[in-house]
């Protein structure tokens, strides 16, 4: 016996070092386990938090008035082109009408100069002298009535011309320097508002992966959960081995002298421990693969979840500051270009107000000027017939008057090509206030308080977005390492287990080939008292396949499963 005694010894050792490690490293791991599973809830909550917040009515108004100032930013930058040919073409307009009206000034100024060489020339005539000069008189007076209007509108149109030609620069101007910026913007603004809406989207699918993800690792943890329970079964199934080698070491008493030779229930034992012991290490190392690779699987889903909700608004490295620092500048820029815009409005509004003043003060003065003119043409009709009458002595009068009626045709033409010129200038300036009503004062005001307004709701919940990503990467952290610390213990205790075949070998060597043994009723009952032990329905398969063999039918009835059987992997 003393042959058995030493390996048996070591065996006992070694089998219980390892069980006292396996109680000690499940029940930390177990602890673990909870710890990390509480964080995930918390984890999961926040990330459901961040889904929610990014996909609130709120982000959902903002993205809204942003999609609005970036559209009505790109209708400034493509009405702008428009508006400064409208002034352009009423420029040229203005001045064509100028050129005209100077024309018609040098017509009426010709009148006046005749009708004065009419009243020196009828001062000669002979007979009805006095109404010739009544007649001159009259011509004159109603040129210098005329030339006076003609004038106040020359005067007029310098006005209109100087106030049209400074308008079209500082049109032309910002034009040129600002509407690229305005394009800009508005495309700056269309991105953060896809930006918002990608972030709403992809909300809505962290929150679906995060139920997914939830769902996932629910299954995980109760897996490793079952498979930390079974520790205990692989506790006790050495604990079973133990005792097996402490009865092959240490047999009942006896009366027979103490012989030499090893008998062979001994070594029986020795070699049933040996097989139950390679058994049980076979189904821990099973288990314990099941725990690492269910940490592992909760590990990833947790790091994914983790890495998109950072994914969402940036992380703690500044995306979501930098995201609204973007935004707001950009916000800020379209303010200063907004104002600016105003101001270029609010002289277009001047000069269309002189359009209408000075159009209105023209039209009066070109239905006058007609009337003015069939006057002097009869005037001069009339005249240039008495002067007729006169014969030779009243030829140089009735040049004269001829004179004054040739005149008085060239204004009604220069008045004809006019019209339609001053109908243009009208026209061009409606254009102008349709295209300014689209982005009026009013409107405008609007878009500034649009902007406040979007740029408070973008950040209003910012600060409770850092929290919550705050929250998601430091607990995100915790789970990693405690995860990864409970990973690290089961991979340690499989290599402290791996030791496990060794002893099994060692006591099969020790055991020796048992070949053709004899067994007697004790000793079958020193088995069946060993069967009675077992807890677990894989102990009791070991221990009848290991004795059919032998020849040995286990007589003792096995517990029922309800009362005993804890097996758990």
């Amino acid at each position: 016996m003393s042959s058995l005694k030493h390996p048996i010894a070591d065996a006992v050792a070694s089998i219980e070092l390892v069980a006292s490690r396996i109680e000690t490293t499940f029940a930390q791991v177990g602890g673990q386990l909870g710890e990390g599973h509480g964080i995930f809830q918390g984890l999961n909550e926040a990330l459901t938090d961040l889904a929610r917040e990014l996909s609130s009515a709120q982000i959902e108004g903002a993205s809204g008035a942003l999609r609005d100032i970036a559209g009505r930013l790109k209708n400034l930058a493509d009405t702008l082109p428009a508006e400064s040919a409208l002034l352009d073409q009423l420029r040229g307009n203005v001045a064509e009408a100028g050129t005209l009206l100077k024309q018609l000034l040098k017509h009426v100024e010709m009148i006046t100069t005749i009708a004065r060489s009419a009243r020196i020339e009828s001062a000669s005539l002979e007979g009805d002298r006095e109404g010739f000069i009544a007649f001159t008189r009259e011509a004159y007076d109603l040129g210098r009535t005329v030339q006076s209007s003609i004038e106040a509108c020359v005067r007029d149109q310098q006005l209109l011309a100087a106030a049209v030609e400074t308008t079209w620069g500082h049109q032309s101007e910002f034009e040129r320097r600002y509407r690229p910026q305005l394009g800009a913007s508005g495309g700056e603004l269309m991105s953060a508002f896809s930006d918002l809406g990608r972030q709403r989207s992809d909300s809505v699918g962290v929150a679906e992966l995060a139920g997914s993800s939830a769902r996932t690792i629910s299954e995980a943890v109760g897996r490793s959960i079952v498979s930390l329970q079974a520790g205990d079964s692989t506790r006790q199934r050495l604990e079973h081995v133990c005792e097996g080698l402490r009865r092959a070491a240490d047999p009942e008493p006896t009366l027979v002298p103490e012989i030499v030779e090893v008998q062979p229930l001994p070594r029986l034992l020795v070699n049933l421990e040996a097989a139950q012991l390679q058994d049980a290490q076979q189904e821990f190392d099973a288990g314990i693969a099941d725990i690492v690779r269910a940490l592992s699987t909760i590990l990833a889903e947790v790091a994914t979840l983790v890495e998109k909700g950072r994914s969402l608004h940036g992380g703690r490295e500044g995306g979501s500051a930098s995201f609204l620092s973007r935004v707001r500048q950009t916000l800020a820029q379209a303010s200063n270009l907004i104002a600016m815009c105003e101001d270029g409005g609010r002289s277009i509004d001047e000069a269309l107000s002189v359009v209408e003043n000075t159009l209105e003060k023209f039209r009066d003065a070109i239905a006058n000027l007609s009337d003015s003119v069939v006057d002097i043409s009869l005037i001069g009709m009339n005249a240039g017939l008495r002067a007729g009458h006169l014969g030779v002595k009243g030829r140089a009068f009735v040049v004269i008057a001829h004179e004054m009626k040739l005149t008085a045709d060239q204004m009604t033409g220069a008045a004809i090509r006019l019209r339609p010129l001053l109908e243009e200038i009208g026209k061009v300036g409606d254009d102008l206030r349709k295209s300014r009503a689209n982005s009026d004062q009013t409107n405008l005001t609007s878009m500034e308080t649009a902007i406040l307004h979007t740029l408070h709701d973008v950040e209003a919940g910012n600060d409770r977005l850092g929290g919550l990503i705050g929250r998601l990467i430091d607990e995100g952290s915790k789970f990693d390492a405690v995860m990864n610390g409970a990973r690290e213990q089961m991979t340690s205790l499989g290599s402290s287990a791996s030791a496990l075949p060794t002893v099994a070998n060692s006591l099969e060597e020790a055991g020796g080939d048992l070949g053709r043994p004899t067994f007697g009723d004790h000793d079958e009952a020193v088995l069946d008292e060993l069967y009675a032990r077992y807890t677990m329905e894989r102990e009791r398969d070991v221990h009848r396949t290991f004795l059919l063999p032998f020849g040995i039918t286990t007589r003792q009835q096995a517990p029922a499963a309800s009362d005993c059987d804890f097996e758990l992997f």
